[in-house]
């Protein structure tokens, strides 16, 4: 792994979570989606790390974190992270970063935890329950993984076929996710039981839709939220950002050019330019 990065674990009781730390200064969590891991973030955590404390943690059930049977839905996932965050590493306030599941499992946990998030960072992911009838926009595949054990018998042994997929047609190059990051995901996602922890990301979305209406009747984020959506391939363009829109009161972003879904990866160097004006700006 890349010089500079520290790997941890924190036993939480019902699940480990592994984690990743770099830099110091005022804290950023970097909260991955699927099917990655807190690698990801490689190329974006060095030019945060001159400035802060990055912290990036795999999510609960994926990378080398363990996979317990349940509590895949977003309010646990993100309890998880404020456990680690908060609880282990006695961290009251930080700046939050998320991807694909990444992100809402950050809207949980900044409904949650309003105080502490100083402000909040989304790359390509609408919210659950913002209020659209239609949330997974083109996304066949979320169908196939909420049904019960079916992806699991088809995918098996497959695996690089199946995230070999996503890997070369959802960016806005084959090669955005290059060979040697394709294969430290796969490391984790052939290990028993990850493939099934990634799904049921996917089937507890109707509890996830639950929660956050019920976040959302208490009112929307108030901490700054930039948001950036994907231009090319199956990026989702301008309909992340107005998703944020329904569910935070201060938003700001667009669409970035020359990216797909993959944005912290195909332009790493631009993510950190982005994010670090953005933390910038809290004076606090």
């Amino acid at each position: 792994m890349a010089d500079g990065f520290q790997h941890a674990h924190a036993d939480l009781g019902d699940v480990r979570l592994h984690y990743v730390t770099a830099g110091s200064g005022p804290a950023v969590v970097l909260l991955h989606g699927w099917p990655q891991t807190w690698y990801m973030w490689r190329d974006v955590m060095p030019g945060l790390a001159a400035r802060y404390r990055v912290i990036a943690p795999d999510l609960r059930g994926l990378g080398d974190s363990s996979r317990p049977a349940s509590g895949y839905d977003k309010k646990t996932v993100s309890n998880d992270v404020w456990r680690l965050v908060h609880d282990v590493l006695g961290i009251d306030t930080f700046f939050l970063v998320g991807h694909d599941w990444g992100g809402p499992t950050a809207f949980s946990l900044a409904a949650q935890h309003g105080d502490a998030v100083r402000r909040l960072a989304i790359f390509d992911v609408p919210v659950p329950g913002d209020g659209t009838p239609v949330f997974y926009n083109n996304r066949w595949h979320h169908g196939l993984h909420w049904e019960a054990d079916l992806p699991e018998a088809l995918i098996a042994g497959r695996e690089n076929i199946y995230l070999g997929h996503f890997y070369r047609k959802w960016g806005a190059r084959p090669d955005a996710i290059p060979e040697d990051a394709q294969r430290e995901y796969l490391r984790t996602y052939r290990q028993p039981g990850a493939m099934t922890a990634g799904f049921n990301f996917y089937r507890a979305m109707q509890q996830d839709v639950k929660d956050n209406e019920a976040f959302l009747a208490a009112g929307k984020l108030t901490m700054p939220v930039l948001c950036w959506g994907g231009a090319a391939s199956r990026g989702r363009g301008p309909l992340a950002l107005e998703s944020w829109q329904r569910v935070a009161s201060n938003v700001r972003g667009g669409v970035a050019e020359g990216c797909g879904h993959w944005i912290p990866e195909e332009r790493p160097d631009w993510v950190v330019e982005q994010l670090l004006a953005f933390f910038g700006e809290d004076a606090g």
